[in-house]
């Protein structure tokens, strides 16, 4: 079996040579286009869950050698939750890629976070099938990059924090309203706007009201601390 142009292409990307192009085939394929000829990425999806796992316990423990079990494990989240995998994924052009039945792609699936998320891991398990796990460790530490140095400030959660930081200052919680939405049904974007009891206000949007809610806490917090 020889890879299509595209997928050949998207292997130089993520500079992985297959030996066994079939297994890269399988992990683009979502369930909506899977057929008993043509198995789908939910079991490759399961198996690169685990993989990305413990290569980011590894990184975190050499990076961090002091770190206490509670203080690796909000960094831990950070580093395989599904946001991430689905930006690492828009990164490297995976969505481009995907197989994707016609009533999913006419919904924005190559653009929605948990099916890119899904499918991130699943290419991590192919190359792990492929290569083994020193090619599969070589490829998430390439991709993820600087998102494992930078993972002490990404792993708080700025809902909480924003709330933490409020209540300190004998504030009631943060409010989230949502002021616009734009886009495509298929394909929305919404704008959040986080407000204090005091006054301070940030907005910020997104493909997904929780995801708008955090970007905007976040850039709120880091105007209050600064300010």
């Amino acid at each position: 079996m020889k890879l299509s142009i595209e997928l050949k292409r998207f292997s130089d990307r993520i500079g992985h040579d297959f030996a066994d192009p079939e297994v890269l085939v399988r992990a683009v394929t979502h369930a909506s286009m899977s057929s008993p000829t043509r198995p789908d990425n939910q079991r490759l999806e399961f198996l690169g869950d685990r993989v990305l796992g413990l290569v980011m316990c590894e990184a975190l423990l050499s990076a961090d050698p002091a770190a206490s079990e509670g203080q690796l494990a909000p960094r831990f989240n950070a580093l395989v939750r599904k946001e991430t995998c689905a930006a690492v994924a828009r990164e490297i052009g995976l969505g481009e890629v995907l197989k994707l039945g016609r009533s999913e792609m006419m919904t924005g699936g190559r653009r929605k976070e948990a099916l890119l998320g899904d499918a991130m891991e699943a290419v991590i398990a192919a190359v792990y099938l492929d290569g083994g796990f020193e090619p599969a460790r070589a490829l998430i530490q390439r991709l993820w990059g600087d998102r494992i140095a930078a993972v002490e400030q990404d792993a708080r959660d700025p809902k909480t924090s924003l709330q933490e930081w409020a209540q300190a200052r004998k504030l009631p919680p943060p409010s989230y309203t949502e002021t616009g939405r734009s886009g495509p049904d298929h394909a929305p974007v919404f704008t959040i706007e986080v407000r204090l009891a005091s006054g301070e206000h940030e907005t910020a949007s997104a493909a997904s009201k929780r995801q708008a809610e955090q970007l905007a806490a976040r850039a709120l917090l880091d105007r209050m601390e600064t300010s």
